[in-house]
């Protein structure tokens, strides 16, 4: 078994080891490929302008992360072409499908860049061409392979022509017309011409051997050569998916348990029903099963007692019973309270984020869900989401409350940081007092917030603009406060100002505090952002081209929370695969 993903950089450990091995197969099986050659690869990926064209590399990989195939594109937005560099299976693994199934996504990516045809070289199927009885029947297999797609050789051209005295086989250009009906026109086909043969054999060709090579095309449109193995050649339409890579997405089965049935507990178990009802017919997400991790993970970013009293305090209490803080005693480290209930007013910062019996279960169990995530991120998939409850960001080290208990976000960020800089991106309505007290004096982590100001809403005590770090983290922490009423322009005004900090701070990957109760008519916030307004707010985040884990946080006005959850992603998917 396989599965193909695509390599979007030369960061992440895993892009990096996807890589080498590419480079290993690339120079393997085309031998007329230089050490140096393959590795401009990287550079290709990181300064695609440098290059002229957009590089796409997908890897087909098996379950430990070997390479088994890839596929690497070359796309020309300004001309509106692909080509197909190369592609290639692993020794040992011809046969097996990979092959076709990299040809094919191929396929899709170019018709998702508005190409206007794909194309690609491949050895002549002449028996006079070929040096031996063998390659005469591997460069046969792999046109007729071709041709059941639609794909076939253009003709009566010179693209053959030797480049030296004595040079033989040279290769076919071959067209894959996408799915449309009309040949390609000769001024296109010219321009694509000349395009390949400057930019990929532009330090072996002289300019009089290109231009004889573009002007033997004469024929407009241009003649591709009749089907030869396949007696009727389907349309091949593509269909392609609106994303080739899913948005990988992790759900908290255990989030129902923990079910609150007081009158004006908005945090509900609905909310996950609510975005999964629009996510999943959409296409857009992959669900895998979370992953269990160890108690160390939380206990990197939270006090070690105030753990063990959560996990204590929720175990003791009754069945189906809430116990409500109501006694907020000093903190004194050296005296704590020690009644359990009366200990839980040493913990927490509110009046109305309960302990009970499966609060502790399914809080666990949203950072089993978000570690699986953010691991998905360093083995190289780009966008992955933890649709979590109870949320997260209010939780600090020693405290909870909010409806949250342990900082997802925040344990998924120490994760990350092991293999670089993490920023992390918080779009609740509230201000993520747990992120930013998590991380106030580290510079590793950025923090940002986008929220209402604290002097009429919720923490209230935190998230003033004033507030940047301390320490090592002087500069790391940013706050945005908004007024009450805020309309749509002046929020994207904001975020563009989060996101400007976000680049500035050159971050390996981008966490996502996703609050969705910015919304209008969310129950616990005032301002009117619509479906439209997620959306583009989503297509902004997505253009910083970054490898994202989204955490989910608060939005409690469930007959909109799917539609906007869907929207937020639909934009975040589109700006992050039209790279």
């Amino acid at each position: 078994m396989f599965g193909i993903r695509r390599v979007y950089d030369d960061v992440l450990p895993a892009n990096q080891d996807a890589l080498a091995q590419v480079k290993e197969l690339l120079r393997s099986q085309f031998s007329a490929v230089s050490r140096a050659e393959a590795e401009r690869i990287s550079g290709q990926l990181r300064n695609p302008f440098k290059h002229s064209w957009v590089t796409v590399i997908y890897v087909a990989e098996n379950g430990r992360h070997k390479v088994r195939g890839f596929a690497m594109l070359m796309h020309d937005p300004q001309q509106r072409f692909s080509y197909l560099d190369f592609i290639a299976a692993a020794p040992g693994m011809t046969g097996r499908g990979i092959g076709g199934a990299l040809y094919e996504i191929a396929r899709e990516e170019a018709k998702l860049l508005k190409s206007r045809g794909l194309f690609f070289e491949c050895l002549p199927d002449e028996s006079a061409e070929c040096a031996s009885e063998e390659m005469f029947r591997q460069n046969t297999a792999r046109l007729k392979f071709y041709e059941r797609y639609g794909a076939r050789p253009l003709v009566s051209n010179k693209y053959q022509m030797p480049i030296k005295p004595g040079d033989s086989c040279m290769p076919f250009l071959v067209y894959d017309a996408l799915g449309e009906q009309k040949p390609p026109s000769r001024r296109f086909v010219k321009q694509v011409v000349r395009s390949i043969l400057e930019r990929k054999y532009g330090d072996i060709l002289t300019p009089e051997y290109v231009g004889k090579v573009v002007n033997s095309f004469r024929d407009d449109p241009v003649k591709i050569r009749e089907p030869r193995y396949v007696k009727k050649v389907p349309a091949a339409e593509v269909k392609p998916h609106r994303a080739l890579e899913k948005i990988l997405m992790v759900v908290n089965d255990r989030h129902a348990i923990h079910h609150v049935k007081e009158r004006g507990y908005v945090e509900s178990p609905v909310r996950i029903d609510s975005v999964l009802a629009e996510l999943v017919p959409s296409g857009l997400a992959e669900r895998v099963e979370p992953v269990a991790f160890p108690d160390r993970h939380i206990t990197d970013v939270h006090d070690r007692g105030f753990v063990e009293y959560l996990k204590r305090a929720c175990a003791l209490m009754p069945e189906g019973k809430s116990l409500y803080p109501y006694v907020f005693p000093i903190r004194n480290a050296a005296r704590p309270p020690k009644d359990l209930s009366v200990r839980a007013g040493y913990y927490c910062i509110d009046t109305f984020t309960p302990l009970n019996r499966n609060a502790y279960i399914a809080a666990r169990r949203a950072v089993d869900c978000t570690l699986t995530a953010a691991r998905a991120v360093t083995e190289g998939r780009r966008i992955a989401y933890a649709l979590v409850r109870p949320p997260g960001h209010h939780a600090e080290r020693k405290v909870f409350g909010g409806f949250c208990y342990f900082n997802n976000a925040a344990v998924a960020a120490q994760h990350l940081s092991a293999v670089g800089k993490v920023a992390i991106l918080d779009i609740d309505y509230h201000h993520g007092n747990g992120t930013q007290d998590i991380f106030y004096e580290r510079a590793d982590v950025l923090t940002v917030s986008i929220h209402g100001h604290p002097n009429f809403a919720y923490p209230y005590f935190s998230g003033f603009a004033e507030e940047t770090g301390h320490g090592q983290g002087a500069g790391f922490n940013l706050n945005l406060p908004l007024p009450e009423v805020q309309n749509s322009e002046q929020y994207r005004h904001a975020l563009a100002k989060a996101l400007d900090r976000v680049a500035v701070f050159a971050p390996l990957v981008l966490v996502v505090s996703l609050g969705l109760d910015t919304a209008k008519g969310d129950p616990t916030g005032t301002w009117t952002l619509s479906a439209k307004d997620f959306e583009a707010n989503g297509r902004m985040i997505g253009r910083m081209h970054l490898p994202t884990l989204v955490v989910q946080e608060g939005g409690y006005r469930t007959r909109t929370l799917g539609a906007n959850a869907l929207a937020f992603f639909r934009g975040l998917v589109e700006a992050v695969g039209a790279r």
